[in-house]
């Protein structure tokens, strides 16, 4: 039986915490992908910066909500706002905390780990290592 390929960890920083204000958005390189970083009210959130419908830079999309159900049968409430990544070329919409689509779960896009360490932002991927 194979055994899994160890993992490596994958890092960059980004910034200071104070270079990523809340409702400010950067686009890093992390290795050969794109990465969008969000601060959403003081959260950080970071996504492949790559649509998976046509290619297009998801990160420079608007940043919105979704209505989400109550109890009340037919009735909805405006929720999880600044969480909603919305694509610039044809809207598809992302969830930044997990990347799956808002319309059809099948559709996701790639989120990394953040993380605060001296003041400073970064990001992380796993990568199998030879």
């Amino acid at each position: 039986m194979l055994k899994p390929a160890p993992q490596a960890k994958k890092e960059v920083c980004v910034g200071t915490v104070k270079d990523l204000p809340p409702g400010a958005r950067k686009i890093v390189q992390l290795g050969s992908a794109s990465v969008g970083v969000f601060n959403v009210k003081g959260s950080f959130f970071a996504i492949r910066n790559y649509c998976p419908h046509e290619g297009a830079e998801l990160c420079r999309g608007k940043l919105s909500g979704t209505n989400e159900p109550t109890d009340q049968c037919g009735e909805y409430c405006w929720g999880r706002e600044g969480m909603i990544l919305r694509c610039p070329w044809h809207a598809w919409e992302f969830d930044l905390e997990t990347g799956v689509s808002i319309f059809d779960e099948k559709f996701r896009v790639k989120t990394y780990s953040t993380s605060i360490r001296d003041g400073k932002l970064w990001i992380e991927e796993k990568k199998k290592t030879d």
